[in-house]
């Protein structure tokens, strides 16, 4: 087990400095390296033994403990390395272990980073040719949904989602669990609803780091499955006398491959999304979009695998969480408070890609501007994150992962339930059976204002 003490005897705490964030050196051919990453996944694995601080958290944890538990040694020594990969089969990336638990994460000397170790892992085995044709087809989100949501073509692929036949079908063929549920397809997209916004007339008013106009990110999940919220967005911008309009083109952020370890497509989408990005910014905009996990994409995970690159830096630096965007505004006494509807109980579950953004609870902040409105607070992962809700071998655990979250949500008797992750959403309320239903906290907001 790894020591715990200091040379003195003293027990080693953790760093009380704040946690900082290595660039990932995926360009470096050693970062694929198997020898040199099995050392470390054990050296990882041995600190996250003799802590178990996040056994709660997902499954990667108790996957991890039990193997350790049942080895001869009883120690990380003892695990074959061939089951290392188990471990990383259920870490979805939700980077909670980082930022909420861990207490060795740099600049503490043991240099933690569980994550970005995982992805690591998962970039070696795709190189090596392990992920699977299902895995590819699911994670390619713009090129399915671009084809899902053509007139005509979208009813035939929303009605096979549902018949048990085709889920059969997809269940041997893609490895999509029969009973987990598949997102709703339109065809009247959010790029087409919005495509005559210009960013208006009105001049731009800076209020903090925020400039008074929003580009709109309007992702690929948004695009075809969420356009209301994408609408709802645009709707409480403009209300609140912000220019917005969408980005010129885009494709997918980039986080389904980033979650499979195929870093060279994220790379392609980066080079495709970035530059427009950036000239809007150059331009005078900010940038926001409707789902936490494309927020993330753009102001973390991308900035550290290009960490010289000056594009990604500046998108970084003026990408925003929607509700975050608004609180920069109420601050600065310019966000409007004309609210009509009083929203009653709100059950808001935090996914976990906004919580890792440490912006604070600012959905909650926001809502409860709102006179005769109560917020209560579900800080717990859904179980979704990505395809890891709807894959065969994994749903049954993701349903599991979800159950505390629903039991909250069923506590609050809520008159609305609502998530900033739309995916989040939508999982929590299948196994809810739809009481209650799912809905975005834009909506929520844009009901409040009565717009």
């Amino acid at each position: 087990m790894a020591d715990d003490r200091t040379a003195s005897g003293a027990p080693r705490e953790g760093s009380l400095d704040a946690p900082t964030r290595h660039p990932l050196d995926w360009k470096n051919p050693a970062f694929y390296d198997q020898a040199a990453l099995d050392a470390e996944l054990e050296r990882v694995f041995d600190i996250c033994h003799g802590c178990r601080r996040c056994v709660s958290l997902c499954q990667a944890f108790p996957t991890l403990f039990d193997l350790v538990d049942a080895s001869p040694t009883m120690e990380v020594d003892g695990v074959a390395k061939s089951d290392y990969a188990k471990v990383v089969e259920q870490c979805y990336l939700c980077d909670l272990c980082y930022q909420t638990k861990c207490p060795y994460v740099p600049p503490h000397p043991w240099n933690v980073d569980f994550p970005h170790l995982m992805l690591r892992a998962k970039a070696v085995r795709h190189r090596e040719g392990a992920t699977s044709l299902g895995s590819k087809l699911l994670s390619s989100t713009t090129a399915v949904g671009r084809i899902a949501s053509i007139p005509l073509v979208v009813d035939i692929v929303n009605a096979s989602n549902r018949a048990a036949p085709t889920r059969k079908l997809l269940d041997k063929a893609l490895g999509v669990h029969p009973d987990a549920r598949l997102p709703t397809f339109h065809s009247d997209t959010a790029r087409r609803r919005l495509r005559a916004l210009d960013g208006g007339t009105a001049a731009a008013t800076p209020a903090g780091r925020t400039r008074g106009k929003v580009v709109l990110f309007a992702t690929c999940y948004c695009n075809v499955s969420q356009p209301q919220a994408v609408e709802d967005l645009a709707a409480v911008l403009a209300h609140n006398g912000i220019g917005v309009k969408l980005v010129e083109r885009e494709v997918c952020c980039g986080m389904p491959k980033l979650e499979l370890g195929d870093l060279d497509s994220v790379e392609k989408y980066m080079r495709r999304n970035v530059p427009l990005l950036a000239a809007a910014v150059r331009e005078g905009w900010d940038i926001s979009a409707a789902i936490p996990s494309c927020v993330l994409m753009f102001k973390q995970e991308l900035p550290l695998m290009f960490p010289d690159d000056e594009d990604v830096q500046l998108v970084r630096r003026h990408m925003f969480d929607p509700f975050e965007y608004l609180w920069h505004r109420h601050q600065a006494g310019l966000l409007k408070t004309d609210f009509r509807n009083p929203l009653g109980k709100v059950a808001w579950h935090a996914p976990c890609h906004q919580r890792v953004q440490n912006i604070g609870p600012k959905t909650r902040d926001v809502l409860a501007l709102v006179p005769g409105t109560e917020v209560t607070v579900i800080e717990r992962c859904s179980g979704h994150d990505g395809t890891y809700g709807v894959k065969r071998a994994t749903y049954a655990i993701s349903r599991k992962i979800a159950r505390p979250v629903e039991a909250r949500i069923t506590q609050a008797a809520p008159d609305h339930f609502a998530s900033d992750c739309p995916m989040a959403g939508s999982h929590l309320a299948h196994g809810l059976g739809d009481s209650p239903r799912a809905e975005s906290p834009l909506g929520l907001l844009r009901l409040a204002y009565g717009i």
